[in-house]
């Protein structure tokens, strides 16, 4: 079965200061992309291919589409609470890695079963030039 991957767009695009803030739509919509670009390579050390990969995005960045690879799950409210409800829903009885720095949702979905790993995960996925090691797990 695929390893079901959800990823906190809002905390991993917001890990790096590179002015994601100047245009938070097209941050995820790279992040997204990114992500779409590494879907059959898995994420090494983390999880292994196939994955079913989920970015979920809330406010500025909630019009952003899904892509081959990559479905976008829009928040009509609190982030953390969807990605909550994501686990609970389909995570249950498979391996499930929740991508955020957010201590709080970490705590959240460890208690549903999920394992959890930092924006580091996905650092490549990111895109656009960013600067080796500037992104702290969690």
């Amino acid at each position: 079965m695929d390893c079901l991957v959800i990823v906190d767009g809002a905390n991993v695009v917001g890990s790096v200061p590179d002015g994601w803030w100047r245009d938070r739509r097209g941050a995820a919509e790279r992040l997204r992309d990114g992500l779409a670009a590494r879907a059959g390579a898995g994420l090494p050390g983390y999880a292994e291919p196939p994955l079913e990969l989920v970015l979920v995005v809330e406010g500025a960045a909630r019009d952003v589409a899904s892509v081959d690879g990559v479905r976008v799950e829009s928040a009509p409210g609190s982030g953390d609470d969807r990605m909550v409800e994501l686990v609970a829903a389909e995570g249950a009885g498979r391996d499930c890695l929740v991508v955020t720095a957010d201590r709080g949702l970490r705590a959240r979905v460890e208690a549903l079963g999920a394992r959890v790993a930092g924006p580091r995960a996905v650092r490549d996925a990111r895109g656009g030039g960013r600067r080796p090691g500037a992104v702290a797990d969690g």
